[in-house]
């Protein structure tokens, strides 16, 4: 008998799965890696990053390990382990009660805990990998628990080893994370519009503590991007690009106003919301299927949209920035399964500015 998926993945699309099994501890995630050798199977989180683009797909583990383990606490920083099933948010906010600061600028970001280093998940300035030590993983293959390094783990921009050189070969178990406490942290507030929140709360940005720059970051999370249990999506969809400097002086000439955010010498990072917004596909719809009104950046089921239906869409806004601007746009949702033409499709021979 199928087990509907459509309540285990944000984006809400009518999909199923032929068997379903859930893991909560590290004996049944090898248990049920053992007995599919050899299968294919999506190991499913919290499904906050996920775009099913077929109706069925044939097996499913779903990371349900829990638990917080203080491993270590010194004067200056705890270090702490969390299980991969662990919810984000609620972990954000649990460190953030105990004195444990860092994450508190991705406060609000769905899905669980074992996400987030295999996306570096990121937000208003800060990064996962940042406070990430390391990650507890099982070899889908060898079946046998081994330790990853943040060096091992190979974080770049919204990416990590495990979407790239390593993909599909790893279930993360728990992740280790190193907290500063009180006294050894400033918060991140460089953000503008963290900086106009906390403003407008006559809070001193550069006097804030970290459960307020929590707090200002949930407000403004909460006032661009819609709640996916109220309407279907999975966040921002496409990463913003990185382009080298010689690209977008020629843009910048066109388009003064266009947000350009240095990033390394010889590349600078553009706002994707800004360019699908110029692009005229802000608020746009064509079915069930669209850009959020108050973020363009968020593709959104606005009823009972395929997942197929949803790509398609998506394929059609990166089309056309690639035309109007030459920059080609990469989703930072995970596919299933997998496209071979996941970027290619729509990476045309860049137009010269």
């Amino acid at each position: 008998m199928s087990i509907s998926l459509k309540d285990k993945h944000t984006f809400g699309c009518a999909v199923a799965a032929k068997e379903y099994w859930e893991m909560s501890s590290i004996s049944e995630a090898i248990g049920a890696l053992k007995q599919w050798s050899g299968v294919p199977y999506l190991i499913l989180g919290g499904g906050s990053n996920l775009l099913f683009t077929q109706p069925e797909i044939p097996r499913v583990l779903a990371v349900r390990m829990l638990g917080l383990e203080l491993l270590k606490e010194t004067k200056s920083y705890v270090e702490i382990e969390v299980g991969a099933g662990v919810p984000w948010h609620p972990l954000v906010m649990q460190t953030l009660q105990s004195g444990w600061y860092g994450l508190e600028n991705l406060a609000l970001i769905p899905g669980l805990t074992g996400a987030g280093p295999m996306q570096n998940i990121g937000a208003y300035g800060v990064e996962l990998r940042q406070f990430c030590i390391g990650v507890h993983v099982i070899h889908r293959q060898g079946l046998k628990p081994q330790f990853l390094d943040a060096k091992a783990c190979n974080f770049g921009y919204r990416s990590s080893i495990f979407k790239t050189e390593a993909k599909d070969q790893f279930l993360i178990s728990s992740v280790r994370f190193r907290l500063p406490k009180v006294g050894f942290h400033k918060p991140n507030t460089d953000y503008g519009a963290i900086r106009e929140t906390l403003m407008s709360k006559d809070i001193d940005p550069d006097m804030a503590n970290p459960l307020q720059v929590a707090e200002a970051v949930m407000y403004i999370r909460s006032s661009k991007l819609p709640d996916p249990n109220e309407l279907g999506n999975a966040g921002s969809f496409f990463k913003n690009p990185i382009v080298p400097i010689d690209r977008v002086e020629p843009l910048q000439q066109r388009f003064p106003q266009m947000p350009v955010y240095p990033v390394s010498e010889g590349f600078a990072k553009l706002a994707a919301g800004w360019l699908i917004d110029q692009a005229g596909w802000k608020g746009k719809s064509l079915g069930s299927v669209g850009m959020h009104k108050n973020q363009a950046l968020v593709l959104v089921n606005y009823g009972d949209a395929s997942g197929k239906e949803l790509w398609s869409f998506a394929q059609l806004v990166a089309q056309d920035v690639q035309e109007k601007f030459g920059v080609a746009l990469e989703p930072e949702v995970n596919l299933w399964p997998a496209q071979s033409n996941e970027v290619p499709i729509y990476r045309l021979q860049e137009k010269q500015l």
